[in-house]
């Protein structure tokens, strides 16, 4: 029951009795408005959610940064300010275009000729026979124009065949002693798969995602008893007896890189001696994409600690570029040698989440819309020094972009007292400003990039081949996929094709097998997947 006094009573009441109700009446409103907070919170925070499900499920997945009212920075009296794109690019003296209409993107000419070039060809010709040019024109009266020439692309599905290998055996007559003819090294002695089968296998699954099981039927249509079971255990031993070879000396190699990228992701493991459903993890390690000659090296380990990239990485010199992973930096506080540096698209990221829970017509103006702004404009100039040299780009980056980002970070802290770290905007500003340190690392080397998408590209074959077979059976299928997806993917960064170079180093890594270490290394400089001796046909043809 609400008890009410008349203003008569309240002039006669008692000051001591005033204070205590209008304290308790202040207290019981700082209560209500706490509760309120806590609730509104809530309420956000489940908006939030609704909206990043909704974008996950019907928003676009691209992340190209397409705005035309971006952000432009300058440096005027040592204070760093900014100003709209249209006063950045303007030119007063520029002629006015005459068609306003969007130009539509023309189709490159003669794209289709280029593609078949490389490909071998099979004249096929279509001429009129002399009495059926009599019959036309009578005697004499044709001329012969030039041809009309149609190129039409053939396709044969696989063809499969036995080759038959009968080795000359010889015995002497005096000690009975017993000689084999010369003869390649086999793979795997006496199994029946072969270089080609065991590549196309690789190629398929590796490559294209393609699960066992499906190749396995695919393999029944042509009248092979080829199971998914002998599958599985000869790209278990190829990888371990031959392949591991060339991935151990890429590792090797891949010491002599200055800048790396690192990243990880999830996989399941049925038989690894843990409980149902534990996750286990694939690393990938390669070299910073603005090097030509680019590794790319797959580890499969059954935890994300930080003893793996230790290991991996042990007695390395040099900048990793990552995601923010604390491991990381874990392992830069032990190593004077090593710089971790950071990835500004896991940054944009968090910010574009923040925007994205703002309606459309009210974002312009608000703070998640000024950082990502911003982020754009480092974006927009990092995107003009691709095709410098590193030396250039680091003069250009000094002197254009680190401006932006001291302007980006200013911007941070500036508003850092207004922004709830309960909400997306407040995980944005944290996740940046823990991480500035990492993120300004790009800004002192130009073989550094300013960001880690080309590890997730690495990455990516992995996991979509991953939705195809769910999980891996076994730890030594987990190595052996590390190792084949290594080759695969190193092999495709430098413009191979995948089945031509696996079938190239089934071949040849045999023959190595009885060779001295440095002898053996001799040879897998040959097999490097930039090496001149490698056949013309494993490179892609080229289309420039």
């Amino acid at each position: 029951m609400t008890v009410k006094f008349t203003e008569e009573q309240l002039n006669t009441m008692d000051k001591s009795i005033l204070i205590t109700l209008f304290m308790q009446m202040q207290e019981q409103m700082e209560k209500m408005a706490e509760e309120n907070r806590i609730e509104h919170e809530k309420t956000q925070k489940m908006l939030e959610q609704l909206i990043t499900e909704r974008q996950h499920r019907f928003g676009r997945s691209s992340e190209k940064m397409n705005d035309p009212n971006q952000i432009c920075f300058m440096e005027v009296d040592g204070n760093i300010v900014f100003f709209n794109e249209a006063e950045a690019v303007s030119d007063l003296d520029a002629e006015e275009p005459e068609d306003l209409a969007v130009p539509k993107k023309k189709k490159a000419k003669g794209k289709r000729d280029a593609d078949m070039k490389e490909l071998p060809t099979k004249r096929v010709d279509h001429y009129m026979t002399n009495e059926e040019l009599v019959r036309e024109f009578g005697e004499n009266g044709w001329k012969q124009l030039p041809d009309v020439i149609t190129k039409k692309y053939a396709f044969r599905p696989a063809e499969v065949s036995v080759t038959e290998h009968h080795i000359g055996v010889y015995a002497s007559k005096k000690d009975e002693h017993i000689v084999k003819a010369s003869h390649p090294n086999w793979l795997l002695r006496t199994s029946p798969v072969s270089e080609s089968l065991a590549a196309a296998i690789m190629n398929a699954k590796y490559v294209n995602a393609i699960p066992l099981y499906r190749m396995e039927k695919e393999f029944e249509r042509y009248g092979l008893c080829i199971t998914r079971q002998n599958m599985a255990n000869w790209m278990i031993r190829l990888s371990e007896e031959y392949l591991s070879v060339l991935y151990n000396y890429l590792h090797k190699k891949f010491y002599s890189y200055h800048v790396i990228q690192a990243d990880e992701t999830p996989l399941l493991v049925n038989k690894d001696g843990r409980p149902a459903n534990s996750k286990s993890y694939m690393w990938v390690y390669r070299t910073g994409y603005l090097y030509e000659r680019p590794i790319v090296l797959y580890e499969y380990q059954k935890t994300r600690n930080t003893s793996h990239p230790r290991q991996f990485l042990k007695d390395y010199k040099g900048i990793c570029v990552t995601d923010g992973y604390q491991v990381y930096n874990k392992l830069e506080g032990e190593s004077e040698e090593l710089t971790i540096g950071g990835c500004w698209v896991h940054c944009r990221r968090r910010f574009d989440k923040a925007l994205n829970q703002i309606p459309k017509e009210a974002r312009k103006g608000t703070v998640a819309y000024l950082a990502m702004q911003q982020i754009r404009a480092i974006y927009r100039e990092e995107g003009k020094l691709k095709e410098l040299s590193s030396e250039e780009r680091l003069v250009q980056r000094q002197a254009i972009i680190k401006p932006l980002v001291d302007a980006f970070f200013v911007f941070l802290k500036q508003h850092t007292g207004e922004i709830s770290t309960k909400y997306s905007l407040g995980e944005a500003f944290g996740y940046a400003l823990n991480q500035e340190k990492h993120l300004r690392v790009f800004l002192t080397d130009g073989d550094v990039p300013i960001d880690n998408n080309a590890s997730e590209r690495a990455i990516r074959s992995f996991t979509i081949g991953r939705k195809n077979w769910v999980m891996i059976d076994t730890i030594n299928g987990a190595r052996s996929s590390a190792i084949i997806y290594s080759i695969a993917e190193t092999a495709k960064a430098n413009s191979l094709k995948p089945y031509d170079y696996f079938e190239h180093l089934l071949t040849e890594i045999p023959k190595l097998m009885d060779k001295t270490t440095d002898e053996a290394e001799k040879e897998l400089e040959k097999l490097l997947p930039w090496s001149p001796e490698l056949p013309s046909n494993i490179h892609k043809p080229n289309k420039a």
